[in-house]
């Protein structure tokens, strides 16, 4: 596996700055963020779609510093009732047409969340057991069946027609999609085109072990995230791992994004790591720092020092 960065984790930062930054600690790949939840502070994707210019300006000043897109990330929720999956659609439906230009046949994301029902405004997250109130039980039918398949089932055919290879959901909260049961529900439903981007931070507040999840994703993991979390003791065993507080309110929360090595030690991620190419991925494991306790560029670089001598 190699190693690749998500631009994101440095935001005040311009592009070639980045690049600069990355490249002197020996990362030559990123994960470019184009919009949905990211305000894509380093490109903007409609200059890029309709000018010859900045889209040679962008090869040329990747060919500077020698570093390749391994991935767009167009992570939102497209699946949102109102403007905001509007929004997020037309991202991601442009992000499709960049990665052929670009030739990128990877694209990050989310599989978004519906509504309860086509009279809701909001997404609904279902987590709870649907025996009761016995509602719920046609809530998630109409989420699945009405409208997360039909959609994916159209946008895969979509991304076919740009010669995009593989799209990989984030394992991420308020998704239809946050674990691997979910994900292979939708893969089995859909295409295999759809697989996993495995986020270990996620899934362990969520109470799970991504290794256990690698091997049971077996064949459908498609993209990796370096992202660590801490379960900050005292305050998780009290208020429960249910948390909505501001992300950035980190000394009350009970769990918050570290920098890798921060959270889990560095021998569970190398097994972690040695899991997962076991399991048979063997492509990028890609750098996403949200450490708010050091500075991004601090956070950044001892990441970076973990996954090098953690990486197989």
């Amino acid at each position: 596996m190699k190693l690749s960065y998500v631009t994101d984790s440095l935001p005040h930062l311009t592009l070639e700055e980045v690049l600069e930054y990355i490249t002197a600690q020996g990362i030559y790949h990123i994960e470019l963020a184009t919009g949905g939840w990211s305000p894509a502070p380093h490109l903007n994707l409609n200059e890029l779609l309709n000018s010859e210019t900045e889209l040679n300006n962008l090869k040329q000043l990747l060919s500077k510093y020698n570093v390749e897109i391994i991935a767009l990330n167009c992570s939102g929720n497209p699946l949102d009732p109102g403007e905001i999956g509007n929004e997020h659609r037309i991202v991601t439906e442009n992000t499709f047409e960049l990665a052929e230009k670009l030739g990128v046949k990877t694209i990050v994301m989310m599989s978004g969340l519906p509504p309860a029902s086509a009279e809701d405004k909001m997404p609904n997250w279902i987590t709870y057991t649907v025996s009761w109130p016995p509602q719920l039980k046609e809530a998630l039918n109409y989420q699945w069946n009405d409208v997360a398949i039909p959609y994916w089932k159209e946008l895969v055919e979509k991304a076919k027609k740009h010669g995009i290879e593989k799209i990989a959901l984030e394992n991420f909260s308020s998704q239809l999609v946050y674990n691997p049961e979910t994900l292979l529900k939708l893969r089995n439903a859909v295409d295999p085109m759809i697989g996993m981007n495995l986020d270990p931070s996620h899934l362990l507040w969520m109470g799970a072990d991504p290794i256990q999840c690698a091997r049971a994703l077996e064949g459908a993991i498609h993209h990796v995230h370096g992202k660590d979390v801490r379960i900050e003791k005292g305050i998780a065993e009290v208020n429960t791992l249910l948390e909505t507080k501001e992300i950035d309110d980190i000394k009350n929360r009970a769990w918050n994004y570290v920098a890798v090595g921060y959270g889990q030690d560095l021998q569970w991620w190398k097994t972690f790591f040695s899991v997962v190419r076991m399991v048979g991925y063997d492509g990028f494991v890609s750098l996403e720092m949200e450490d708010l306790t050091m500075s991004p560029e601090d956070g950044v670089k001892v990441s970076i020092e973990a996954l090098k001598s953690t990486v197989v």
